[in-house]
């Protein structure tokens, strides 16, 4: 006999089984009826969080998993600046929005949640530097720790240069990134001239 084919509500739980969210682009390409959605939602076995956007409730929520709504949201970005020093925990703040890059040209959307804060970069300084993390069955491109480190630098007018200064001081007690590292990052990413009195002195003085 062969096995009984499974019902929408039962490939919907499938779905969303080892995930914290999912889109409804997914959920439609699956074959699942909205009718079908709505009962789950109506059932409490989904939780809408944004348009087209939905949260498995039986998932813990953190705050990394904000990262993972935001890169479904916006596919062509990357998480950046503050955002990315907090993921890579070199700093206490936690920013009331998730930073994100984008290109000087893209689409930037336009949403209530998760709140976000765009920043353009030019193609030349959006490749650089971008690691795909695995975060709630996502993956999410965040800008590695050293061009995480020249962004800051380099844009001094967004974020204030003692924040730049403490996470470059972090990186280096905890051991995440080389000097070096961090040198060539800062050279391809137009930030030296910025950073190198402050690499110099807490290298020296380290």
């Amino acid at each position: 006999m062969s096995a009984p084919m499974q019902t929408q509500r039962e490939q919907l739980r499938a779905i969303v089984a080892g995930k914290s969210i999912v889109r409804a682009q997914e959920l439609r390409k699956a074959g699942i009826a909205g009718s079908t959605i709505q009962r789950a939602l109506d059932d409490g076995d989904l939780v809408r969080i944004g348009r087209g956007l939905y949260q498995n409730p039986q998932s813990d929520f953190e705050t990394e998993q904000t990262l993972a709504e935001v890169a479904k949201r916006i596919p062509k970005g990357v998480i950046a600046m503050l955002s990315a020093l907090a993921y890579h925990g070199l700093t206490d703040q936690m920013p009331r929005k998730t930073w994100v890059a984008i290109g000087t040209s893209d689409w930037s959307t336009v949403s209530d949640y998760p709140p976000v804060r765009i920043v353009r970069f030019t193609d030349k300084y959006l490749h650089q530097g971008v690691e795909q993390q695995r975060i709630s069955g996502v993956d999410v491109p965040i800008f590695s720790i050293p061009k995480t480190l020249a962004d800051l630098f380099r844009n001094g007018r967004l974020v204030d240069r003692s924040v730049a200064v403490e996470g470059l001081r972090a990186a280096l007690d905890q051991r995440k990134a080389t000097p070096a590292q961090i040198a060539d990052a800062a050279r391809a990413g137009g930030a030296w001239r910025v950073m190198r009195p402050y690499l110099e002195a807490l290298t020296f003085n380290g």
